[in-house]
């Protein structure tokens, strides 16, 4: 599914990600690698642990959404580690 060393990617950006989220109107960094394919078993995105919902929100949404997607993708890497 996802490569090591794109889980060590998405954990580290989901740690900074959980450390700047006291302040809400600060811009939230798109966790896309850029890999963009979905695996049928899981639904989500192989580089980045997004459900397909999830990165078609992912433009419009707002800090607090996106914060609760990066903590999805924490709790994803979690799982199957």
């Amino acid at each position: 599914m996802i490569s090591p060393r794109a889980m060590l990617l998405l954990a580290a950006s989901a740690r900074l990600q959980r450390a700047t989220s006291q302040n809400d109107s600060q811009s939230v960094a798109s966790p896309c690698m850029s890999v963009c394919q979905m695996d049928e078993a899981t639904g989500l995105c192989v580089g980045c642990l997004r459900t397909l919902d999830e990165i078609a929100q992912w433009g419009n949404a707002d800090a607090a959404f996106k914060r609760g997607v990066w903590g999805r993708i924490e709790d994803r890497l979690v799982q199957i580690a």
